[in-house]
């Protein structure tokens, strides 16, 4: 059996169904497991209503109009009969959504952006699903909240290990036992032990793709992208880019935590302890063979990638009495970190300070800040840009230093890295 996923720009509109369509003409009667993101920019959307709920602003109602209305105008032009039961449970859908927004907001943001974001994936599931029915593709919707069993670390979930591939695992049998061959999923959410729902962090659901491949020991598990393959930088970045046709999971996972944005970092771990090869294909052009990564250390890949990742703030953090940064004060900067749950894309210390560079979040980088001040002295700068260059050479460095200002640089064997203004 296959793990196939798809994101939010493969079923962003009606054309973009149909297409999903001819993809599985390819593969009809193969065992699928077909996990599906929230529909185009929905998971922005559902994080504005959000922020609207949580803040008490007047906009909740045009943001969940706004929500309803594009899911609405999408099932209309694909379903032509008006009495298929997917009305009815979007319906559903909305009124448990609109029946949280007239309840007063917690007071855990987090909780509350869990249980709002992941109605995105909740609605483009049960849609796909009903679509397919309709084509043909018998299948089950297999709620991931009852199998990706998670901690309650909201937002950022860590995946419950001794229980969620045994859960996957029964809840595929039991699909294969009725008689069907595709089971779909949301992609992105699972639930605690209490069960509430969870998300596993942004652009979650290729590490859903790679929990179910594991849990299954799948033949492999494909992503299907807009672009096809893995490129050596973003093409909205770089007029030219190069795919790279084979990386291991070494390299793959390198690139995904420098901030790749076609691999969520954390899907590649599992996908190497099981041996099962993922390939990212171009739902646009899948006859293309895409980008295969495994195993396979005969893969040699010279080409320079290049990483962007923008809005970043540099932080630097100096003791107050002028003394060296020592365990002590790093100790203490990364229980701030931690308590914050951010992750530092760079770091750097010299005898009187110590440089992170975070993503410049509304609310994570000034609490960091905040906190941070109560024992040292901050410096920092916003509105920058960190680069990162696998595979680097004099050439690639001078493509992106050109006319920027280095405010930080970090340098090792394979990977070279700016902090730009």
């Amino acid at each position: 059996m296959k793990v196939f996923k798809f994101g939010g720009a493969s079923v962003r509109n009606v054309s973009s169904f149909k297409n999903l369509v001819r993809i599985l003409d390819k593969h009809q009667g193969e065992e699928l497991f077909i996990v599906i993101s929230a529909m185009g920019k929905m998971t922005n959307a559902f994080e504005r209503l959000v922020v609207s709920y949580a803040s008490k602003k007047d906009r909740v109602e045009e943001d969940y109009e706004f929500i309803k209305n594009y899911h609405t105008e999408i099932i209309e032009a694909l379903f032509t009969n008006k009495d298929n039961a997917v009305f009815k449970d979007l319906d559903a859908l909305f009124s448990s959504l609109r029946h949280k927004l007239s309840q007063q907001a917690a007071s855990n943001y987090n909780y509350i952006y869990d249980s709002m974001v992941s109605y995105g994936e909740l609605l483009s599931s049960t849609i796909l699903s009903h679509y397919l029915n309709a084509h043909g593709y018998k299948n089950i919707l297999v709620d991931a909240r009852d199998i990706i069993r998670t901690d309650a670390t909201y937002i950022e979930a860590r995946v419950n290990w001794d229980q969620t591939p045994s859960r996957v695992k029964k809840a595929y049998r039991q699909v294969l036992a009725k008689g069907y061959r595709i089971a779909i999923t949301q992609g992105f959410i699972g639930a605690s032990e209490h069960n509430y729902t969870t998300t596993l962090g942004r652009e979650g659901s290729d590490f859903t793709a790679a929990i179910i491949g594991y849990s299954l020991k799948a033949q492999e598990v494909v992503i299907w992208k807009d672009v096809d393959g893995v490129l050596n930088a973003d093409p909205k970045q770089f007029e030219e880019t190069i795919k790279i046709d084979h990386l291991t999971y070494s390299d793959a996972i390198e690139l995904a935590y420098y901030g790749a944005t076609v691999i969520h970092p954390k899907t590649i771990k599992p996908l190497e302890n099981a041996g099962i090869p993922l390939r990212v294909k171009s739902f646009l052009n899948p006859e293309s063979a895409g980008t295969c990564i495994n195993k396979n250390n005969n893969v040699q890949n010279d080409t320079p990638c290049y990483i962007f990742k923008f809005n970043q703030i540099l932080i630097s953090i100096v003791p107050n009495d002028f003394s060296f940064i020592v365990e002590k004060n790093i100790s203490s900067i990364f229980n701030a970190l931690s308590k914050y749950n951010i992750k530092v894309n760079l770091m750097q210390n010299s005898a009187l300070s110590f440089s992170i560079c975070v993503d410049n979040g509304p609310l994570k980088a000034p609490q960091l800040i905040n906190e941070l001040n109560n024992e040292f002295r901050i410096f920092y700068n916003t509105s920058l840009t960190l680069v990162t260059v696998r595979n680097y050479n004099d050439e690639a460095i001078k493509k992106v230093c050109l006319n920027k200002e280095v405010l930080l640089e970090q340098k090792s064997r394979n990977t070279v890295q700016f902090v730009l203004r």
